[in-house]
This record gives C-alpha cells, structure tokens and sequence, in this order.
C-alpha cells in the first residue's frame, strides 16, 4: 500500500483496500488465516445459536445474517459479498440443520473459540510494520467494531483470492 487515503477512520465508510492490507501486516500467513476463520465460524456459532435457542424460530439467525450482510456490503468488492453470503450460507445451514443444543454449549463456544483465535499467534507469529497504519487506525472502539464486522470479508478475501499475500 503505498499511501493510506485522506478520510477518516469511519464505521459506516470503510476503506476495505486499506483494511485488508493493514490485515497482512499481523495475517499474511494462510495457517492464521485458517484458524481464525474457524474460530470465528464458531464464536459466531456460540452467538447465533444463543439467539436461536432463546427465540426458538429460525427467522432470528436468517434476519441477523442478512443484516450483517447488508451492513457490510456496500463497502466490499462484488467478489467478496459473494464470498460472504456463501459463508454466511454454509453457516446458517450448519447452525439450522445440527441439533438444537442447550444454551450452554452455544455460550461456551464463544469464548473457547476466542482462546483458540488468540492461541493461533503463537503458532503464526509473522508481523509487518505497522507503522503507516497506526496513525490512521488506532486502537480503540472504532477500530473494534470495524474489525468485528469485517474480519469475516478479510479473511475470505485472503483465503479466495490472496494467494500472491501468502507468507511461509
């Protein structure tokens, strides 16, 4: 990335490019990749499965995977949107078709798989110099809910069409 653009930092408005090459300079390794896209079909699996047993309707799942979709697709590539609503297709058939399991279990899943997104950058420790980013992109609530929402998109991006990005 040679330079970062003028506009800032905005929940609403996001710089996928930007984010994306932000997000190699600590994932460039496709293991990490991997691994977080897991842990975060599972923590999502804890979350919606939480809401599915709670309102006993399959239309809570659906609703809340649209609107994710919807919230985050005006500011990806067709491509990714695409990869997204596959994603987010596969996982809702998981989630409806798998028995329904106690509330527990679902509440479970979200913090153990939040263990193993972490424990995962120790076994893939590459970073690049952030320093061009930290500016921009300082950590903070903004930063948070940005990464919440689009880590799925990133990581898919990666994975799909990011070959040249892979490090050893």
């Amino acid at each position: 990335m040679e330079a970062l653009s003028s506009r800032p930092v905005n929940v609403v408005r996001v710089e996928f490019d930007e984010l994306y090459a932000r997000h190699l300079c600590r994932h460039s390794q496709f293991g990490v990749n991997l691994l977080h896209l897991v842990a975060l079909f599972f923590v999502w699996f804890g979350v919606y499965g939480a809401v599915y047993w709670l309102l006993r309707t399959p239309w809570a799942p659906i609703g809340m995977a649209a609107a994710y979709l919807l919230a985050v697709a005006p500011n990806l590539p067709p491509r990714v949107i695409l990869a997204v609503a596959g994603f987010l297709a596969l996982f809702l058939l998981a989630l409806l078709e798998l028995p329904l399991l106690p509330v527990w279990a679902y509440l479970a899943l979200i913090p153990i798989f939040y263990v193993f997104q972490n424990w995962s950058h120790r076994v893939y420790h590459l970073e690049r110099d952030m320093t061009v980013f930290r500016q921009k992109y300082t950590k903070g609530p903004v930063l948070f809910v940005i990464l919440l929402f689009y880590e799925v998109p990133l990581l898919l991006n990666f994975l799909l069409w990011g070959r040249r990005d892979w490090t050893a």
